[in-house]
């Protein structure tokens, strides 16, 4: 009796006569239309028109002038910085991944230990992950200063010269490596996760088999949370490519484009060049090469990973 006195009071609003069902999806379409607003607007047709522009030359403050393939032409043939900075990003995702993921695991299987006041540990592990990244990166930058930086300090103390890290064209991408290493709680705890849904039952039968700890660690503990590890590689690898804060922050590509990592050179493309059409072409590339890996990753992971239901 309530429903039918509420539906008669909504039918107020719509100037036709609809049943039961097909009201409900109108009802539900107008509450989710504000997200479907800001998809389109702000998703949808930006991308559509970033298609578009990646064939013109557009330069923002003048007309779109059609231009065919001779973006991506320049792109592969006449721009050695395209290449410098796929290079430097190809670069820190190969030593980020690996690096980021065996740290993250040494961290989760000391969050899991049953020790006193874990939880707070790995509330603290996280905390870098809820401070601004252009604050860490301007941290980061005093504690990687090769006259007063921490570190340097401490490699003096041992007797050796500290390097130049951020100033240096050797040591400024592995000191970006570092500063973003230093938020590795996000990942851990993913893993934190992971590991406390693998049922003990394994790990008692594997004893009882007489595996070893270590053994333990590679035949049960890593195939029961390869989903996840799948999961922070692809995030890792995304994230990889879209590398910008840090560098922009610390170097602003330098010194010598040794941190001109693929995002920072598209922004100064499309920002400050106002090279918008190159830059739309650019991101599209990325696009590909994001779109490649993952499904690379994905088919990799196929004789890898291990799904509890089968084969995922």
């Amino acid at each position: 009796m309530e429903n039918s006195v509420t539906n008669t009071k909504m039918d107020k609003f719509w100037p036709f006569k609809l049943n039961s069902a097909k009201r409900d999806q109108l009802w539900g379409y107008l509450f989710i239309s504000p997200w479907l607003i800001g998809l389109l607007g702000f998703i949808i047709i930006p991308m559509l028109l970033s298609v578009y522009y990646s064939f013109t030359h557009y330069e923002v403050i003048t007309p779109a002038k059609w231009a065919g393939l001779d973006n991506y032409i320049t792109i592969f043939t006449n721009d050695p910085l395209f290449i410098k900075s796929l290079y430097n990003t190809i670069y820190y995702t190969v030593f980020y991944i690996p690096l980021n993921v065996s740290i993250c695991l040494v961290m989760a299987l000391l969050l899991t230990s049953k020790v006193r006041g874990v939880s707070i540990f790995r509330a603290l592990v996280y905390i870098p992950n809820v401070v601004p990244t252009v604050a860490l990166a301007l941290i980061w930058m005093i504690i990687f200063n090769s006259q007063f930086g921490v570190i340097n300090y401490f490699i003096r103390l041992v007797g050796l010269p500290g390097p130049e890290w951020l100033a240096s064209t050797v040591w400024s991408k592995p000191a970006i490596i570092i500063m973003n290493l230093y938020k590795a709680g996000f990942t851990a705890l993913i893993f934190v996760a992971a590991l406390q849904q693998v049922p003990l039952e394994l790990y008692d039968a594997a004893a009882i088999d007489g595996a070893s700890a270590l053994r333990r660690y590679f035949s049960v503990t890593l195939p029961m949370i390869s989903p996840a590890i799948l999961f922070s590689v692809i995030m890792g690898t995304i994230g990889s490519f879209q590398l910008f804060t840090e560098a922009y922050v610390t170097t602003d590509g330098g010194p010598l484009n040794s941190t001109l990592f693929y995002g920072l050179y598209l922004y100064k493309k499309a920002f400050g060049l106002l090279q918008m059409g190159y830059a739309s072409a650019m991101a599209w590339i990325l696009f590909f090469i994001i779109l490649t890996l993952t499904l690379i990753q994905l088919r990799i992971s196929k004789k890898v990973v291990y799904y509890e239901g089968g084969e995922g």
